[in-house]
């Protein structure tokens, strides 16, 4: 089957008020005018305020069907979501090398919810590496960067390390010191991406749509850097787009 615009896959949670997880994922893929699949890693009962619990789908489920996706159509990029363990994460990964290595990953690293729900622990640093070793980026914030090592150092540190691995999208919305500014960190390079717009409300899912407009322009053959330069404009105008916590995605 063929289409003018890319494939491309959600690999994550189902929030039932779709600010977050593969509906808002979606979402964000149409607006960017890519074609978006989604395999569901959980289910939750939760709200744009309320986290209340998770079933997480079987491994076994969700590696059936990225096999079905990835042999019925050409995947251009990958997003995952959340996950309940890193030896989850690496089995997805790895499957979706064997089937596609060209195709591109990015792994938003929601570690908990921000209600506190935690979902995947850090607990082994040789496996986390064996995972970033797979992928294209990664996009903490600053507080989940300090979370991804073991040490207790500072998070330009420890990106600058992670980075040897696979590129680092540190998000700049929980740094206080510097409210807005992601820095980007490559292998020996970095770019501090400054926001444009400072009058913006806070909105639920917004790591999730900022990584899955990445991954659509990642699909849409920019480089790394341009795709997130212009995910960064795309999630400024989703926090603008309203007063509430669940953002517009068309205006």
């Amino acid at each position: 089957m063929s289409t003018n615009r890319p494939f491309v896959v959600t690999i994550a949670g189902f929030d039932p008020s779709g600010g977050a997880g593969v509906l808002a994922d979606v979402k964000t893929f149409e607006q960017h005018r890519v074609t978006g699949f989604a395999i569901n890693t959980g289910n939750t009962i939760q709200t744009e305020n309320e986290f209340f619990e998770i079933e997480w789908t079987d491994l076994t489920f969700v590696l059936r069907s990225i096999k079905v996706l990835f042999k019925s159509y050409t995947v251009q990029a990958v997003k995952i979501g959340i996950v309940p363990s890193l030896d989850y994460l690496k089995e997805i990964v790895f499957a979706i090398k064997r089937l596609s290595p060209k195709t591109k990953i990015v792994w938003d690293t929601v570690l908990k919810s921000t209600t506190e729900f935690r979902f995947t622990t850090i607990e082994n640093q040789t496996v986390l590496i064996e995972i970033l070793e797979k992928i294209d980026l990664i996009t903490p914030n600053y507080n989940e960067i300090l979370q991804l090592s073991s040490e207790e150092i500072n998070a330009r540190t420890i990106a600058i390390t992670l980075s040897k691995y696979c590129a680092v999208l540190v998000k700049g919305g929980h740094n206080s010191d510097e409210i807005g500014i992601d820095y980007l960190y490559m292998e020996n390079d970095f770019f501090r991406l400054l926001p444009k717009e400072t009058l913006v409300s806070e909105k639920h899912g917004s790591g999730c749509v900022l990584s899955a407009a990445i991954t659509a322009n990642l699909a849409l053959e920019q480089d790394l850097k341009t795709a997130c330069s212009t995910a960064k404009i795309y999630i400024e105008t989703f926090l603008q787009s309203n007063k509430t916590k669940l953002g517009y995605h068309h205006v």
